[in-house]
């Protein structure tokens, strides 16, 4: 039987730091301090320092992250926020949970990141979410300058792309607030769900902290409803052990992603576009092509896993079923395959990969 390759290998990195991160887990259980404790307090400096924001805000998820970003400007019903169409459900549904109306737009053919030639501007528009997906930076000078000229919110989805950044300046940096994920198969991965907000402003830094605690500043006294959506301390211990290796982990996703071009080079398949503005962290491998279905079927025979991010646009989506036309979101959907990466990806196994690919395409 052939040796199954994975996605991801969590194990393997829990491996590589098992005595730091046993030692940060004994830590925070002899210290009986599990919710709002001094680990949350350290690794939201340490993520500030990190991206280069002013503030950081630990929450419980990146949905919640991106939800509580919205409220904490007021966006609400009667609003509208611009996002792209090809991402995660979570980004449109942060929106939907405000009251707000999501409002979709295209996404660039190469890099997969919201198009600023595409941005669907009314009235009634209020903040734009750029995402960047699969680990590179979208184009925020672009977008950046629509929203500085037109007064919008900037809401960066970082979900993927912790250590990435754009001409110099790191993802979460850029925008109003840069809104991350810890779930477990991320850059810098969670023992489960975890998240953060970074914020440019103090105010928002305040509002952000009141949110995450049912609204509260001063122990039951409640200034408005909130919620529950705390980042607990055996995540954030955890992370903070992982932060420390994160640019090492993310520069051996570039090295495996760097094996994968010099050998798809001469394959019939759309390899990932760096769009050289910054750099790209690899948060997944993307290739493109019309035989995507029987390439993943070829694999999957060989035990090699891969998935499609995202076979249904937001805009096709049940929930929304928007009456519109975004012909690379629909292109883009129907041609994309993610092939494993992750740090601990050997050569001899992106070597079998991509034979498998090479064959089947």
């Amino acid at each position: 039987m052939k040796t199954p390759i994975p996605m991801v290998d969590t194990v393997a990195e829990y491996r590589a730091f098992k005595d730091e991160i046993d030692a940060a887990f004994a830590r925070v259980m002899t210290s009986g301090r599990f919710v709002l404790g001094p680990e949350g307090e350290a690794f939201e400096k340490e993520i500030a320092a990190y991206t280069g924001a002013k503030h950081a805000v630990g929450v419980n998820s990146g949905t919640d992250a991106l939800h509580l970003a919205l409220v904490a400007v007021g966006i609400g019903p009667g609003d509208e926020v611009i996002l792209p169409s090809f991402t995660f459900f979570a980004t449109g549904e942060a929106v939907s949970y405000t009251g707000a109306t999501p409002v979709f737009a295209d996404v660039e053919p190469g890099t997969f990141n919201l198009d600023p030639k595409s941005l669907p501007l009314t009235k009634n528009t209020r903040a734009i979410i750029v995402v960047h997906l699969f680990g590179q930076c979208a184009d925020l000078e672009a977008i950046g300058k629509v929203c500085t000229e037109k007064k919008l919110v900037l809401i960066e989805d970082c979900a993927q792309s912790l250590g990435a950044d754009y001409k110099g300046v790191k993802a979460g940096a850029w925008g109003d607030f840069g809104c991350f994920s810890f779930y477990p198969t991320k850059n810098l991965a969670a023992a489960g769900d975890a998240g953060l907000v970074t914020a440019k402003q103090e105010k928002h830094d305040q509002i952000l902290r009141m949110l995450r605690h049912h609204g509260s500043r001063q122990t039951y006294l409640h200034e408005r409803v909130g919620w529950n959506s705390r980042l607990d301390e055996l995540q954030a211990a955890l992370l903070r052990v992982k932060l420390r290796r994160l640019d090492e982990l993310n520069a051996a996703r570039r090295k495996v992603a760097a094996h994968y071009k010099q050998k798809l080079a001469g394959a019939k398949l759309a390899l990932p576009l760096e769009h050289g503005r910054g750099t790209h962290v690899y948060h997944q491998f993307t290739v493109q092509s019309e035989k995507r279905d029987a390439i993943r079927e070829a694999l999957a025979r060989e035990g090699i896993a891969s998935s499609i991010f995202y076979p249904t646009p937001l805009h096709r989506q049940p929930a929304y079923a928007a009456k519109i036309s975004l012909p690379v979101s629909e292109s883009v959907a129907g041609r994309v395959l993610s092939l494993p990466i992750h740090p601990y990806l050997e050569s001899a196994a992106v070597e079998r990969i991509c034979d498998a690919v090479i064959a089947a395409a």
